[in-house]
């Protein structure tokens, strides 16, 4: 189904061309002044200076064209040249009747025959999730959501962290604790056991401490760095011991994400790229593209007109181990290989941008991407009230865990004072407080542009005021409240119509839901989304303050009332599940 706004720009486009300009002039938007016009178009003015004449004639010229279409209910040239439209109210009647029978809302299918790859939480094995990892999952997830609403096959990749040093680190402080000794063994080849001999409590225990010893004894370290070189290279007891480390992070890491709502189609890491690496590197030496620099094997990637130095990506160390360059250059290999998509979308911290140029540079300049679009959709960080990166009371980094928990509590609170939920059952009144916890952390996180940092204060965000996951939640549960008493009494329901400026307000924000997610997933911002969902709460607020609707008399205004009721409804709950947040049946 095409939006409202595609549909006027259309007919503004037709217009424009029956005078002798180009069709792109006629895009028709919102307009930045409600209180004149519904839309506004402004392509006159580019026109003009095209023509090198007056735009208000061009413009007057538009307008009369547009005003022969019954779809207007108002066409004016305000300014040097912009074009005001109304829509004539029966067509929004008629367009809300369509969108209500529609079972997708009016979702764009511009990915409709397309693949992406979404890139996305990134932890690492054998460390608990911590609130550094908050935004990459909340985003990622919301735009994997998003993605398939708009019709693209998505394969989401948890691509954890379980190649790099930590790994070599772990092996070494297990092995100095002597709590696994087979696996230090030399001559045997294995069968390994299948029970892990640690579990994710030990591992939680364990990194810290060989982290610690790292940094304080050279000696262990270079063990360490030995150990990961000889895991990479094969060595049974350590690819073993690895695959416990995995088997033990991943349970615990599915639990964690699960907590979010989070769920990924593949649970990949670093090391699933390891037997694309040597043939990526013969390739890459082959096309004379690699080349050694002081002992390692580089890919230059710097190209002219760069104003800033680009370093070459570093592939092999001088002691044989990769690096995250190196896997995630084999990691597109395995990616384009088994899904051949259209697009990879790696949602990752913007301090992680040169990172990535440097190995999208180096993958095309190989054409290891095939027909793929490689892009980097960074974020920023997550701050305290005190403007620096978020942290504990004690300073330190705060599990995932404890944070819900900090956020369940504060939901609690806020139930109580707004008298919510008081008489339900303990364990339904939990759950409630629980959803809207979590949505008040990832409403908060998502209505902020994606690029921005941001303050985090669970006290705001858990509010059942202002613009809140909370306060969205509360709007469609009194809704659902609405609808089931309606139901209960025998009341009918028929598709909305206009017959007031509220109803009018309200009905153009629903029919706005396509234009609202095909911008979020162009210009991957789900604030757009946060700021459309907002807005038609607050108009349906309007419409409900002004409007009778279970006490409404008249059988036939009631039942159209009704209707804009579960319109809305749909739409705040189609948003609302992009954006990860669920809804509690009642408060």
């Amino acid at each position: 189904m095409i939006g409202l706004a595609a549909e006027l720009s259309a007919i503004a486009a037709a217009a424009f061309a029956a005078e002798g300009y180009s069709e792109s002039l006629g895009q028709v938007v919102a307009s930045d002044r409600p209180d004149l016009a519904q839309f506004q178009c402004n392509g006159a003015l580019p026109a003009a200076k095209i023509a090198k004449t007056n735009p208000r004639l061009i413009a007057e010229k538009i307008a009369s064209r547009l005003r022969e279409n019954s779809v207007f209910a108002k066409v004016e040239v305000a300014g040097p040249g912009f074009i005001n439209i109304n829509v004539a109210d029966e067509v929004l009647a008629a367009r809300g009747a369509v969108l209500a029978a529609d079972g997708r809302l009016g979702a764009p299918e511009i990915g409709r025959g397309k693949t992406v790859i979404i890139d996305f939480g990134g932890p690492n094995v054998a460390k608990p999730m911590h609130v550094g990892h908050l935004r990459s999952s909340i985003i990622g997830d919301c735009l994997q959501r998003l993605f398939r609403a708009d019709g693209w096959k998505v394969v989401s990749d948890v691509h954890l962290g379980d190649w790099g040093l930590q790994m070599g680190q772990l092996i070494t402080e297990i092995k100095a604790r002597g709590t696994a000794p087979l696996y230090f063994d030399a001559d045997y080849g294995g069968p390994y056991p299948e029970l892990s001999p640690v579990t994710m409590e030990d591992l939680e225990e364990f990194y810290p401490a060989a982290s610690a010893a790292c940094k304080t004894d050279p000696k262990r370290l270079e063990e360490a760095r030995l150990a990961t070189a000889e895991l990479q290279a094969g060595r049974p007891g350590y690819r073993a011991l690895w695959q416990h480390f995995v088997n033990v992070s991943e349970q615990g890491l599915t639990r964690e994400f699960a907590s979010l709502g989070v769920r990924f189609d593949e649970w990949k890491g670093e090391a699933s790229a390891d037997p694309f690496i040597a043939p990526m590197i013969e390739k890459l030496k082959t096309k004379g593209l690699a080349e050694m620099s002081e002992g390692a094997l580089v890919v230059p990637v710097a190209e002219e007109g760069d104003k800033k130095e680009i370093p070459p990506l570093l592939l092999v160390k001088s002691d044989g181990a990769v690096l995250y360059g190196t896997t995630d250059l084999a990691t597109i290999v395995s990616r384009i290989e088994a899904h051949n998509p259209d697009l990879i979308l790696y949602v990752v911290d913007q301090r992680q941008h040169s990172h990535f140029e440097q190995v999208f540079r180096a993958a095309r300049k190989a054409g290891l991407a095939g027909r793929a679009t490689l892009e980097h959709a960074g974020f920023g960080t997550m701050n305290g009230l005190d403007g620096k990166p978020f942290k504990t009371r004690a300073g330190g980094v705060m599990k995932l865990y404890d944070l819900i928990a900090m956020a369940t509590e504060e939901a609690a609170k806020r139930l109580n004072e707004a008298g919510l939920a008081a008489d339900y059952p303990e364990e339904e009144r939990a759950a409630i407080a629980r959803m809207v916890g979590v949505s008040a952390i990832k409403f908060a996180d998502l209505s902020n542009h994606r690029t921005s940092d941001y303050i985090f204060d669970l006290s705001r965000f858990t509010r059942f005021e202002g613009k809140t996951g909370p306060y969205l939640q509360y709007a469609a549960v009194r809704i659902q409240s609405i609808l089931r008493k309606a139901t209960s009494e025998g009341f009918a329901s028929a598709p909305p119509v206009v017959f007031s400026p509220e109803e009018r307000r309200l009905l153009l924000q629903i029919l706005a839901l396509p234009e609202a997610m095909e911008t979020a997933e162009t210009k991957r911002a789900p604030n757009v989304l946060c700021d459309y969902v907002f807005a038609l709460a607050q108009e349906f607020s309007r419409f409900y303050s002004e409007h009778h609707i279970l006490s409404e008399k008249n059988s036939g205004l009631q039942a159209a009332r009704l209707g804009m009721c579960e319109l809305t409804l749909k739409a705040i709950g189609r948003v609302l599940g992009i954006l990860g947040i669920d809804i509690p049946a009642r408060m």
